[in-house]
C-alpha cells in the first residue's frame, strides 16, 4: 500500500510536496543507515515504499515542465485566402 497516493500528491501545493519530500528523504536516509550499520529494521518494505513515494512526488512536481508548449500555427496562403473570402461574403 503506497504511503501517498497520486491523487493526494496532485492535490497538494508545491510547498507541501517539498515539505513531505524532505520528510520522506530524511526517513529513508535513517532507515538506510540502520541497515548499513547492521541493525534490523522493523519494516524492511518501508524502504521500498519510501523510494517509490519520493519518485512519485518528484515526477508529479516536474510534470508542468515536461508538458509541450502549444505554438500558434503560422498562417498559410490558404488560410489567409479563406479568411478574406469569409470577410468579403459578410460585406456583401
Amino acid at each position: 500500500m503506497p504511503i501517498l497516493r497520486v491523487k493526494e500528491i496532485r492535490s497538494m501545493s508545491h510547498e507541501d510536496r517539498m515539505k513531505r519530500l524532505s520528510e520522506f528523504r530524511t526517513e529513508l536516509l535513517r532507515l538506510k543507515t540502520m541497515v548499513k550499520a547492521g541493525g534490523t529494521v522493523e519494516n524492511p518494505a518501508r524502504i521500498k515504499e519510501l523510494r517509490k513515494t519520493v519518485a512519485r512526488i518528484l515526477t508529479i512536481d516536474n510534470e508542468p515542465a515536461l508538458e509541450p508548449k502549444k505554438k500558434p500555427k503560422p498562417e498559410t496562403e490558404k488560410t489567409k485566402a479563406k479568411t478574406k473570402t469569409a470577410k468579403e461574403k459578410k460585406k456583401k
